[in-house]
């Protein structure tokens, strides 16, 4: 099982990025998986989630309106569209395979987070 996430980089604020995650040694569909992101001295934050098969998404507060979460069966692959950016939203973004509910990922990541592919840092300028 493997998971890796790229896309990050350097935008201004207001800007948009699109982070994709592949992966590898399994069938993505088959999973709930999510984003969560972390930045320095920071908690690990939940972002959205994205439920097995029916692709029922969730989405933390924080950023409902602004990121939309996405699967590609195709591709075995899993998108998350940034748009509307600020500094706040600077830190390393992971994808991840979620143990549960995307109700219960989104209130506590930390219990229901499987596994978790390298990360990619998104960096917003103000």
């Amino acid at each position: 099982v493997q998971l890796q996430a790229s896309g990050g980089g350097l935008v201004q604020a207001g800007g948009s990025l699109r982070l994709s995650c592949v992966a590898s040694g399994f069938t993505l569909e088959y999973y709930t998986s999510g984003w969560f992101r972390q930045a320095p001295g920071k908690e690990r934050e939940a972002v959205s989630c994205i439920s097995a098969r029916g692709g029922r998404t969730a989405y933390a507060d924080s950023f409902k309106g602004r990121f939309t979460i996405s699967r590609d069966a195709s591709k075995n692959t899993m998108s998350l569209q940034m748009d509307s950016l600020n500094s706040a939203d600077t830190a390393v973004y992971y994808c991840a395979l979620v143990e549960g509910h995307c109700s219960d990922y989104i209130n506590n990541p930390d219990i229901w987070l499987g596994s978790v592919g390298q990360g990619t840092q998104v960096t917003v300028s103000s």
